[in-house]
């Protein structure tokens, strides 16, 4: 599969990651700077700010820019935490590499007998309750490639 269609799933996960927002519980006493954070405080992260945030990827960061991803996740996220999709750390989501190959899969299965184009009627609006979904669908046209 192209690097290309990698680098439009980790923008795609920018843009619309899974979950807007992770929620962890602090185990032990913690000091981040000068802010102390007990054992058993909730932690909210805000991934869909973070990975909209202008001072983290630029005054672009609510366009859908591919190319951010054309050297690797390090290199768009200047080796900085910043790019959150499945979560990190030990709790990072263990289907990771798997939903990864599985998108991969579809668009190449998709993609070798149709192109698509957006709906006149689509109307992008983003919905996030509990995951991050089209609230009014993503209908799309189909058009088949030549003949099978």
């Amino acid at each position: 599969m192209s690097p290309q269609v990698s680098m439009i799933l980790h923008e795609v996960l920018r843009l619309y990651p899974a979950v807007a927002m992770l929620s962890r519980s602090v185990p032990e006493d913690v000091t981040l700077g000068e802010l102390l954070l007990p054992a058993g405080t909730e932690v909210s992260i805000p991934i869909l700010q973070i990975h909209r945030d202008k001072e983290l990827w630029g005054e672009d960061a609510h366009e859908f820019k591919p190319e951010r991803f054309a050297e690797g996740v390090s290199k768009a996220t200047k080796s900085q935490l910043t790019f959150l999709p499945f979560g990190w750390g030990h709790k990072i989501c263990i289907g990771q590499n798997f939903a990864m190959m599985e998108a991969k899969m579809a668009m190449a299965m998709i993609l070798k007998r149709f192109w698509f184009e957006l709906s006149p009627t689509y109307a992008h609006s983003p919905y996030s309750f509990v995951t991050v979904r089209p609230q009014h669908g993503a209908q799309m046209i189909l058009h088949r490639l030549g003949s099978d």
